[in-house]
């Protein structure tokens, strides 16, 4: 004869986790998140210099955008954080560095009268401290690379100077400058930033408050 079946069927019950579990998985997943937007989506950065007065401070915090240039080059006029080039490798630079870009692929440069002249045209840098850009002299450039404590002399090639005559930019290269024209170490001294050296790019500054906000956009450079 069946039995009737309980309206209230039992169940196993699983046990409980304890709470030192639950915390784990949420650090363990919050580390996980944090350390997969830092390297493929975005990080912080803060500026250390005057180089790029007056649009960045030193101090300035910036988030910098790591999926742009996945989808599209990197246009004249963005601001880029990039790891070291050869030459500054070799002058044992390990530090990211951030930049403006002047020149992309195809693009003639050269420094004439005081000004950027960008395919035959000179440009009208309105971001740029108010100070000629003119090329550093090779002590100049020479001094910097000491003051990384590395002999300049050291350094093979030697240093050059890389608008003393106009060039050309090659594919998937870069030129990018300081908007303090007189007080940047950028690529006058040693050339052109490849495009596997591309951290991303600068786009909002979050810190100091007053100044909180996108970066401004700044493609008013000739040729755009």
């Amino acid at each position: 004869m069946q039995q009737p079946q309980s309206p209230h069927p039992k169940t196993t019950e699983q046990p409980e986790e304890s709470w030192w579990v639950e915390v784990a998985k949420t650090v363990g997943l919050s580390l996980l998140l944090a350390f997969g937007i830092r390297t493929f989506v975005a990080e912080a950065r803060y500026i250390p210099s005057e180089s790029m007065v007056p649009t960045l401070q030193i101090d300035d915090r910036l988030i910098i955008d790591k999926i742009t240039y996945r989808f599209r080059d990197p246009e004249r006029g963005d601001i880029v954080v990039f790891n070291p080039t050869e030459s500054l490798k070799r002058a044992k630079f390990k530090e990211a560095f951030i930049k403006r870009v002047i020149g992309i692929p195809g693009d003639r440069i050269e420094i004439k009268d005081s000004l950027v002249w960008v395919n035959n045209r000179p440009t009208q840098e309105n971001y740029t401290a108010k100070e000629p850009t003119n090329n550093p002299s090779p002590e100049t450039c020479g001094n910097n690379f000491k003051t990384n404590e590395v002999d300049s002399k050291e350094i093979d090639p030697p240093i050059p100077i890389f608008l003393e005559v106009p060039q050309t930019i090659p594919n998937n290269h870069y030129l990018v400058l300081g908007d303090n024209r007189g007080n940047s170490y950028d690529g006058r001294c040693w050339g052109l930033v490849a495009h596997d050296d591309l951290v991303g790019q600068a786009i909002f500054r979050f810190w100091p408050f007053d100044r909180i906000g996108s970066l401004p956009d700044a493609h008013e450079v000739a040729g755009n």
